[in-house]
């Protein structure tokens, strides 16, 4: 698969089967992923990959959460703006019109879009997940880093024949996955990211992209 494939072929999947994923291709993936760049090389990413039993202790302490209604944990950084401008709005809208429309869920069925988004924390039926901290003393130049480290990731997944879906969703279940994991204090959990092999019987439409003109500007004679 070259380059090109992997990039227009990664996208969220939120359906997986239940077949194992060798941890010998989490380990090639992981491995090269580290040449992610990072700015003076302070690569401040920090992995843990759950697969088996601690990944279905996950699963089962987040359902318990979501059976009891319990209350999300205070994220600690904001996912979005309070008010997103235009156009990201409307983006956002069509997404999420998109995502419930291909599942059969009305816009006003709220308590079905609610079922729908819980199942996050089944990690969508994957056999494995990795979940991203990074260092609370650290700044936004590095967070960047960490997108550009998981991008990597995720084509890299591509190259091994895997799918993904990033989830930080996961930040408001910090606690929960934090139980399971025991991660040093100061660090702070960005993401969650459910990995393996796609179910091709779960409905999805594969969101649009603006045109190039609406996010790029040539600047030459």
């Amino acid at each position: 698969m070259d380059v090109y494939e992997a990039v227009t072929s990664r996208r969220a999947v939120r359906g997986f089967i239940d077949r194992p994923v060798p941890r010998e291709a989490l380990e090639r993936v992981l491995s090269a992923a580290a040449w992610a760049p990072s700015g003076s090389n302070l690569q401040p990413w920090h992995v843990y990959v759950l697969t088996g039993r601690p990944l279905g202790e996950l699963k089962e302490l987040a359902g318990g959460r979501v059976t009891a209604r319990d209350p999300w944990d205070e994220r600690e950084y904001e996912m979005y703006p309070p008010t997103l401008k235009s156009p990201y709005r409307e983006r956002r809208s069509a997404f999420g019109a998109e995502r419930y429309s291909a599942l059969g869920i009305a816009h006003e069925d709220w308590e079905a879009r609610q079922r729908a988004a819980s199942a996050n924390w089944k990690c969508f039926g994957a056999p494995a997940a990795l979940f991203c901290y990074i260092d609370r003393g650290l700044g936004r130049p590095q967070w960047s880093a960490l997108g550009m480290y998981l991008q990597t990731v995720m084509l890299l997944l591509r190259a091994e024949g895997l799918h993904s879906c990033p989830q930080m969703a996961w930040s408001v279940y910090r606690k929960t996955v934090a139980e399971v994991l025991s991660p040093p204090d100061d660090l702070i959990l960005f993401c969650g990211m459910s990995i393996g092999f796609e179910d091709i019987a779960v409905p999805y439409t594969r969101t649009g992209r603006a045109l190039l003109d609406e996010t790029v500007t040539f600047v030459d004679d």
